[in-house]
């Protein structure tokens, strides 16, 4: 898919979501893989939070992370652990970008309209 750019201001965040969907049988397949990139230092709150995982990651301008949304022993089957959260932010701004990566050809059937994507 392409970038999505974000920006958080102050007191605002998004919830405990998922980058996948527990099954996908769009042509593209699941989101196999988050890229996400911080483009800009916050100065309190807006960390990126892996709920199940324990796990909070401080924004930091040029910081990339790279995480999985499937398991690795079947990629047809989303990884339940990988639930996050942007956490509000405080103080400051947050700049970011995402990128998903799909199982399959996601631009092909994207030009024919058959991702599923606007559904």
């Amino acid at each position: 898919e392409s970038f999505q750019l974000l920006k958080y201001g102050k007191n605002q965040f998004y919830r405990p979501h998922h980058d996948s969907s527990r099954t996908d049988d769009t042509p593209a397949g699941h989101r196999i893989l988050t890229f996400f990139l911080y483009l800009t230092d916050v100065e309190e709150g807006g960390e990126t939070n892996f709920n199940k995982l324990d796990l909070a990651i401080k924004p930091k301008k040029g910081r990339a992370l790279v995480w999985p949304s499937v398991l690795d022993d079947n990629p047809e089957y989303w990884d339940a652990r990988m639930y996050h959260e942007a956490k509000d932010v405080i103080q400051g701004k947050k700049l970011a970008a995402n990128h998903w990566i799909h199982l399959n050809d996601y631009h092909t059937p994207n030009d024919w309209g058959c991702t599923g994507s606007f559904s």
